[in-house]
């Protein structure tokens, strides 16, 4: 099985949640946007130079976001627009979903959804 890592699951398994220990030794399959959200995460926890070094301790592997990706995710924002979801979300779901990865999150807003590995 392969998964798209939403930040949630990332920032889950840098604090050590026993529900994500099976899949911190796997490659963190996620987008440039994802890490982005993580590096804030880290650099608003912790000094520059610290969260450089935690951010190299992890394995990534990024996937490109093409139009029609992009459009899709716009459309299920709109959709669900009263939830208040990221863009960073919705590109992981949708990408994940167009790939064929299970979307890894402890999100509850994706906790019923269709392609998802939910964990808390």
């Amino acid at each position: 099985m392969n998964y798209f890592f939403d930040t949630y699951a990332i920032i889950e398994i840098l604090k050590g949640n026993k529900s994500y220990q099976k899949y911190a030794e796997l490659t963190f399959i996620t987008t440039t946007l994802n890490l982005s959200e993580f590096y804030f995460y880290l650099l608003s926890n912790l000094n520059e130079k610290k969260a450089d070094e935690v951010l190299d301790k992890f394995n990534f592997s990024f996937l490109e976001i093409d139009k029609e990706v992009a459009k899709e995710a716009a459309k299920f924002r709109k959709i669900n627009y009263k939830r208040k979801l990221s863009y960073v979300d919705c590109v992981g779901y949708i990408l994940s979903k167009k790939i064929g990865f299970k979307f890894l999150t402890g999100d509850e807003f994706f906790e019923n959804l269709e392609n998802v590995e939910f964990a808390r």
